[in-house]
């Protein structure tokens, strides 16, 4: 299915097993995502979830090749935002990178190695904590390739960051490094390399100390409302349009080849 999930005491830990792809997400993983957090929603037997990726990365956004095909066509017509959805806390739906679009009343730590691009930035931001390796590197990559950020990143990074900051990331595509995104305010704690999930394991177990009711009635009047958080998703999904008109292109591109390993002088 594209991810993992084992229980450490009270914490779940959800890793997306596809290294061989940079953990990018195909339509298989983020169903797979979805349904992996809507059951830790319902499960008593856990407090604290953690996101992270194997192989040394967190993850390099949506399967550009699985865009550029019929699956991820698909996939995207399947998570269209359907009319009267009003509510994300109360009703549920996938979004394209699986979970992003839910709203849950117990924390997630993201545990960042390597890269956290382009829909993985969005997942990052999506998380209510980020642990990030020194080495660790954000970036809105999708940027290049003419793919819109659909999947929360225009809602939440202005909301971590302060709108200035967030324009610098969304506006330019470029890499942001660990301690600048510390300072920037969107990683909450750094770590030397491959340590992310060992710290984000240590967090997770100190939340679990407190009393679960209260810490979890603060999380969320701490948030945007359910209502206030799907009007503002429904908003963003408008700009699919533009994936439609530059970013199938984009996406056909980098599935041919274009701007592998970092390399975008010729995209």
């Amino acid at each position: 299915m594209g991810i993992s999930v084992e229980i450490h005491g009270r914490t779940l830990v959800v890793t997306i097993c596809r290294s061989e792809a940079r953990n990018a997400v195909n339509p298989e993983t983020a169903k797979a995502l979805y349904q992996a957090f809507l059951a830790f929603e319902a499960d008593a037997s856990v407090d604290v979830a953690i996101l992270t990726g194997d192989g040394g990365t967190f993850c390099a956004g949506f399967d550009l090749k699985a865009a550029a095909s019929g699956d991820g066509q698909d996939w995207i017509a399947e998570v269209e935002i359907p009319d009267g959805w009003d509510d994300a806390f109360s009703q549920p739906i996938p979004g394209p990178m699986g979970p992003s679009r839910l709203m849950l009343s117990k924390p997630v730590i993201a545990a960042v190695e390597g890269y956290a691009v382009a829909g993985g930035i969005e997942l990052a931001a999506w998380c209510d904590m980020r642990v990030a390796a020194d080495t660790s590197t954000f970036g809105v990559f999708c940027r290049r390739w003419g793919v819109p950020l659909i999947d929360g990143g225009t809602v939440r990074l202005p909301r971590l960051l302060g709108q200035g900051r967030a324009n610098d990331l969304i506006l330019t595509g470029r890499p942001v490094a660990a301690n600048e995104a510390h300072a920037m305010g969107l990683v909450d704690r750094v770590v030397p390399e491959g340590q992310a999930l060992d710290a984000a394991l240590d967090l997770a177990e100190s939340l679990s100390r407190y009393p679960q009711a209260c810490m979890r009635a603060d999380h969320l009047s701490a948030r945007m409302s359910g209502p206030d958080l799907a009007c503002a998703l429904t908003r963003e999904w408008q700009s699919y349009e533009t994936f439609l008109q530059e970013g199938q292109h984009g996406a056909s591109r980098f599935a041919a080849g274009k701007g592998r390993s970092g390399d975008f002088n010729d995209i």
